[in-house]
């Protein structure tokens, strides 16, 4: 079995275990419509944080931008504020609105949103293509990042979480369905598929968030049993699953899922998770 069979294995028993529990396949939409539209929306003008600074240094004021599945503009307009021209491509209409509202309001005018899932997009071309926490969802792991090979005359850029996105609530999906969740694929399969198509790209472990030195009160967890609850009720996928039922099973899972602290109940689910940066350059040799 290969890299890229192993992975798209992974992936094919993560969806095998969302359609057994949800009764089918997750409603399109459901995962980016306008509400992760909203919570992925940013101020393009914001200072950069750590990790981003790393990316943008990576990227020349003549540089075209390719950001697959870049919905609404978190990593690509700041970029574009930096480079010739930001490009968005990405399946969710609702990411697409919110990626213009975004662009407007910041008077940013050499950035645009194509409506296309990578794979089934027209061909674009750009100098850099990049992709931030996508390949999580991808089947076709090696014709997506061989798109990617295509569209760059400079370098290809993706970054994965240590703890893969979807998991980040694992313990939430513990306690709500009696099982281990699936993992799904992250850099620990993701790096065999890149060397077993004959790029060695450069990993770096991003440094995280600059910590906040002006916040004495420590960290803002829930002050009270009902906003925990309310808490990993937000941190879950509502799909067709009865919400008076999950807020039961998490009430009797409280004590799996936070514990009391001065600051508060202190979330137990929560992994620390870092972020990767794969890199390589286009157009000649990737092992050199």
């Amino acid at each position: 079995m290969t890299a890229a069979d192993t992975y798209a294995a992974r992936i094919d028993k993560v969806n095998a275990q969302r359609a057994r529990i949800y009764g089918g396949p997750e409603p399109p939409g459901v995962r980016w419509g306008r509400d992760a539209a909203i919570r992925f929306s940013s101020d393009p003008h914001r200072g950069l944080d750590p990790d981003l600074e790393i990316i943008a240094s990576h990227i020349q004021p003549t540089d075209v931008f390719i950001d697959i599945g870049g919905g609404a503009g978190r990593i690509c307009l700041p970029i574009a504020l930096r480079c010739l021209e930001g490009v968005v491509v990405d399946g969710s209409a609702a990411m697409g609105e919110a990626f213009k509202e975004c662009a407007a309001q910041a008077g940013i005018t050499n950035a645009r949103f194509v409506h296309q899932e990578w794979l089934e997009a027209d061909p674009v071309s750009g100098d850099v293509a990049f992709a931030a926490s996508v390949t999580y969802f991808v089947k076709d792991i090696v014709g997506f990042v061989e798109k990617m090979i295509a569209t760059a005359r400079r370098r290809v850029m993706i970054t994965v979480r240590s703890v893969p996105g979807p998991n980040q609530n694992d313990g939430i999906f513990r306690v709500l369905h009696g099982e281990e969740q699936v993992q799904s694929p992250g850099y620990r399969e993701l790096l065999p598929v890149l060397w077993e198509i004959g790029i060695l790209p450069d990993v770096q472990v991003l440094p995280g968030p600059r910590r906040r030195t002006d916040d004495a009160s420590g960290p803002r967890w829930p002050q009270t049993r009902e906003d925990a609850v309310a808490m990993a009720l937000r941190n879950r996928r509502l799909w067709s699953e009865d919400t008076d039922l999950a807020r039961r099973r998490i009430e009797a899972g409280f004590d799996e899922l936070f514990a009391a602290s001065p600051q508060g109940f202190r979330p137990l689910w929560r992994r620390a998770s870092r972020e990767l940066l794969m890199t390589w350059k286009t157009g000649q040799d990737p092992c050199q």
